[in-house]
């Protein structure tokens, strides 16, 4: 099973899919798009384009696991795109990722200015590859 992951933010979104076989995630192109219906539009282009069964956001919860604002916004986001696409869709806590995102890159020697283009989609592999390794072939 193909899946995407996706690392939602309201001005960036950062995308990976899984190999045919739910072992591997690789990473997308980021989208930059602040109208939410762009945003969505896009994201169902690149989930029709790549064959996706599934959806994994990445779901940013605060670090004493409660949810505010902006996981609220990301879970209302999660449901628009599954109703658009018609895919089942799965949230996936992503506390860290952009934060071992930029260590990847970092130590990948990718500098500053070339990393802030970069870490989202990146943080988007660190989330689908996490749920991945939890449920071997999607």
């Amino acid at each position: 099973m193909r899946v995407l992951g996706l690392d939602y933010g309201e001005t960036r979104i950062g995308m990976a899919v899984s190999d045919i076989f739910g072992v591997v995630a690789t990473p997308l192109e980021t989208l930059s798009e602040k109208d939410r219906k762009k945003q969505l539009e896009a994201v169902a282009r690149v989930a029709r384009e790549k064959g996706a069964e599934k959806l994994v956001v990445g779901h940013p919860k605060r670090m004493d696991g409660t949810l505010g604002h902006r996981a609220e916004y990301t879970e209302a986001f999660a449901r628009d795109l599954s109703e658009l696409t018609g895919l089942p869709y799965e949230l996936w806590d992503e506390r860290f990722s952009s934060t071992e995102a930029h260590r990847v890159l970092e130590e990948g020697g990718v500098s500053g200015k070339k990393r802030k283009t970069k870490v989202d989609k990146i943080a988007a592999v660190l989330i689908l590859q996490g749920w991945l390794d939890l449920h071997p072939g999607g």
